[in-house]
């Protein structure tokens, strides 16, 4: 993606201070001149950052300003290694909160909605951000967090919530409940805005009807801000990157080479404008490719793809690479499977044996025809043959978080 003169202008104001604020940078460009960074080019010759290096960081090492100038830290949500520490700014929660804000705009919330936020407060950025964004708005706040289903329903009645707020794990979840009580009628919600874990279209689509929402997917992650750095609009095709703090790139996860526009490789990402914990180069590990061209919505900022999975997602069976995406296209293509799946993984008197486990409303005759059509698409499109096993609906678990999806007992 070309760098505009703001962006880079940006990165040379960051540059030109950045090793005197932040021992972390002095050390990661020792021996490289930052005012020798002139050009997008210049910019693509320097190291990325990586999750690594801010666990070596622990707890504060990321940080570029005094300690007085720091009004609040999150962590990432993952639940093992040393977590990763991101202290900000007043700027930084401000400049945040404006993000959120314009992806609520660019999903056509406004002010006069009530916005149900049941991702989980804490020291994990997507409530408090989610919650941000709403009060800069001026919408209604109603911070719910997750679980207790109970009362989120209640609450969804009472309230008039006209937007909801979650991952797509727990928006299922939400859907379910809702479609068995026959609730749907008496609720007023016309948005959801879901984010946190990638999501196939077959799951997309029956959280959609089941609500009745139009769908939003929203995108970042706690080194980067937090969710709400780039929304999809309107069009439904790609996630707009506010291109004024973020400046995104795709490189080869291989060779690290910038890919063009339109190639599927990792998601790079800079910010141009954090103070608190500013990010050079940081690899996200989320595939997906900039979408070419200019999007009908009128909105001029960049476009990424759904995204396809992460590189550390993949799994090799059998002497085929496998991502969770590719698995969600091919239940996309039968007929009589739900959104539901789980990926069974083993190592039997030395032999890979690999099972999926599908939610299916079909029985008898209808139910192994489905499963024989699943495994030679699985054959087709992956290159190896799983068992294929149709189970009842609602028969593998929800989560109120992110659902584990593929499960490797081999090692």
């Amino acid at each position: 993606m070309q760098m505009t003169d703001e962006q880079l202008s940006l990165i040379k104001q960051e540059f030109a201070t950045l090793k005197e604020r932040s021992p972390f940078y002095a050390r990661k460009f020792e021996g490289i001149d930052l005012a020798d960074i002139r050009t997008q080019a210049d910019f693509e010759k320097l190291p990325f950052s990586e999750k690594a290096d801010l666990r070596e960081a622990y707890p504060l090492g990321i940080q570029a300003v005094p300690d007085e100038e720091v009004v609040r830290i999150h962590s990432s949500s993952g639940t093992t290694g040393t977590p990763v520490i991101i202290p900000y700014t007043r700027q930084d929660v401000d400049d945040w909160a404006d993000m959120f804000a314009r992806c609520y705009e660019t999903a056509g919330i406004t002010a006069q909605d009530r916005i149900q936020i049941t991702p989980g407060y804490g020291l994990w950025t997507a409530g408090i951000g989610f919650q941000l964004g709403a009060e800069r708005l001026g919408a209604m706040a109603i911070p719910m967090g997750p679980g207790n289903t109970e009362k989120q329903l209640k609450m969804m009645q009472d309230l008039g919530s006209t937007v909801i707020t979650a991952t797509s794990s727990y928006a299922l979840l939400l859907a379910e409940e809702i479609d068995e009580r026959g609730l749907r009628d008496s609720l007023k919600l016309r948005k959801g805005v879901i984010g946190s874990e990638r999501w196939g279209d077959k799951m997309r689509a029956r959280i959609s009807d089941e609500l009745g929402v139009e769908i939003f997917d929203i995108y970042g992650l706690t080194e980067i801000y937090g969710p709400g750095i780039g929304i999809s609009c309107r069009e439904h095709h790609g996630m707009h990157i506010w291109s004024d703090y973020i400046y995104a790139e795709i490189v080869d996860p291989e060779t690290g080479e910038t890919l063009p526009d339109g190639e599927v490789g990792e998601l790079v990402l800079t910010t141009l404008r954090k103070q608190g914990a500013p990010l050079i180069r940081y690899r996200t590990h989320d595939l997906t490719r900039i979408v070419p061209g200019e999007c009908p919505c009128g909105l001029k900022h960049p476009r990424i793809d759904t995204l396809t999975g992460r590189t550390d997602d993949m799994v090799k069976v059998k002497g085929c690479n496998m991502f969770p995406a590719q698995i969600e296209e091919v239940i996309k293509f039968v007929d009589g499977t739900s959104s539901e799946y789980q990926v069974m993984i083993e190592a039997i008197n030395g032999r890979d044996v690999l099972t999926v486990l599908f939610e299916t409303p079909l029985e008898g005759d209808e139910k192994t025809r489905c499963e024989e059509q699943l495994a030679a698409i699985f054959k087709a499109k992956i290159g190896c043959t799983p068992e294929a096993k149709g189970v009842p609906m609602g028969e593998l678990p929800r989560s109120e978080k992110k659902t584990k999806r593929i499960f490797d007992s081999r090692y």
